[in-house]
């Protein structure tokens, strides 16, 4: 068993170190252009704040503070759903080989997403506090906490279209960019919950995502405390998408591998 622990281990590394490197020739740039993704991110954002009038943070703070809040969550969550989501089918060429299987595929690409996504935070934040202005973050370790909230609730969502996928790839692939995209408005990330209004509030409360960004903000910044936002919830969430998720690949597996039984 502890034989087959370390094979397991060693196999999810090889395979995530792949996937970092299978975009770009060499890792390095590929990193660098996750950082630049980010970068790209942050400054449209702050260009349209800019734009409509919005010169400071709704939240006493760093407006930068406020945005990187937002963007990093919704980065790592959204890239680990298009991750997850394109990894560990059965009918993969890897899955020939007789070691791998679809949990190592998906675990890999899971890590693949959260080392990007961590390598770009904290280079775009101490690019940021060394070259343009110091940045006080409350309690960074809780922030990061949420940061790997908002990696696995990814993670658990990607699952599901992933088990989606075999029964109707190109309707996987459309529904996966759609979740993704609707994230652009329903992370919340542009907003603060406690100014927004109860009506409104019921249209952004069902995403754990919403939840994930205010709670980061409440431990970012000193003088906020999210009162319309719950941590318990996107927890819930998470583990109720991940038992759905592995239930629906375990389905979609046993199918695919009968089919193919049947067609031999």
């Amino acid at each position: 068993m502890v034989e087959a622990a370390f094979t397991t281990a060693a196999l999810i590394y090889h395979v995530t170190v792949n996937n970092l490197r299978k975009g770009q020739r060499n890792a390095i740039v590929g990193l660098l252009m996750t950082v630049v993704q980010s970068i790209t991110m942050i400054a449209g954002f702050y260009l349209m704040f800019w734009v409509i009038g919005l010169r400071a943070s709704p939240i006493r703070g760093n407006f930068i503070v406020y945005i990187m809040t937002g963007i990093f969550m919704f980065m790592a969550h959204t890239q680990t759903i298009g991750a997850v989501a394109g990894a560990g089918s059965p009918t993969n060429q890897m899955m020939k080989h007789g070691p791998m299987n679809t949990a190592i595929m998906i675990s890999a690409a899971a890590l693949a997403a959260l080392y990007r996504q961590t390598f770009s935070a904290i280079v775009v934040l101490s690019a940021y506090n060394y070259l343009v202005e110091p940045i006080n973050i409350d309690e960074p370790l809780k922030c990061y906490g949420m940061l790997l909230m908002a990696w696995f609730s990814g993670a658990a969502i990607g699952l599901i279209f992933l088990a989606f996928r075999p029964w109707w790839p190109q309707g996987a692939q459309v529904l996966t960019g759609f979740y993704q995209r609707i994230n652009m408005v329903f992370s919340g990330k542009m907003f603060v919950a406690n100014t927004m209004s109860s009506s409104l509030l019921h249209a952004f409360a069902w995403n754990p995502l919403f939840h994930i960004i205010d709670q980061t903000r409440g431990f970012a910044f000193i003088n906020y405390s999210p009162r319309n936002s719950s941590l318990s919830y996107p927890i819930y969430c998470i583990i109720g998408l991940l038992m759905i998720g592995l239930m629906a690949e375990f389905v979609s597996r046993k199918s695919v591998s009968l089919s193919t039984l049947a067609g031999r």
